[in-house]
């Protein structure tokens, strides 16, 4: 199958990538070494591969990597400072224990980080809508919860 480029921003960096046209991002940013973006149920259902597009998170198991032409996609890395110092919405998911095994926790992490960008003080019901698209087979999401109230506060610390 003829390959073709795709362009876009990739965690600030503008990229080129040549995929075939069935080639879905996710695989796409794993075979460029984007080890955040997980392989999952490669249905949608289970937010292993959650990445933002545009701002909005996305299964990228979903989105063919051709659809990302001109656009900007954040993973879990593109979080990170400059100076390798961790997100507070990372932070957060390491000082509240909403970490177990990790496989989910970088989807969790991006779908927490634009929850807060759009609502800065969300409730339980909205976080828990927010992040019902993401499944997690370790925490019981307790701490997961606890970890999105306490980004919330470190981001109002912050500003």
């Amino acid at each position: 199958m003829t390959k073709r480029e795709v362009h876009f921003t990739l965690n600030g960096r503008s990229v080129t990538y040549e995929v075939e046209p069935r080639t879905t991002l996710l695989r796409a940013l794993r075979h460029h070494g984007v080890t955040s973006v997980k392989r999952g149920c490669e249905e949608g259902e289970c937010g292993t591969c959650t990445v933002l597009l545009d701002g909005v998170p996305v299964k990228s198991c979903t989105v063919l990597a051709l659809e990302v032409e001109g656009r900007s996609v954040l993973t879990a890395e593109g979080l990170v400072g400059k100076d390798g110092k961790l997100h507070p919405v990372q932070q957060a998911f390491v000082e509240e224990g909403g970490i177990q095994c990790g496989f989910c926790t970088p989807g969790m992490v991006l779908t927490t980080y634009a929850l807060l960008k759009k609502n800065p003080d969300p409730s339980e019901d909205e976080i828990r809508l927010a992040l019902a698209g993401n499944l997690c087979r370790c925490t019981g999401y307790t701490g997961i919860f606890r970890s999105v109230k306490r980004a919330a506060e470190l981001l109002k610390d912050q500003a």
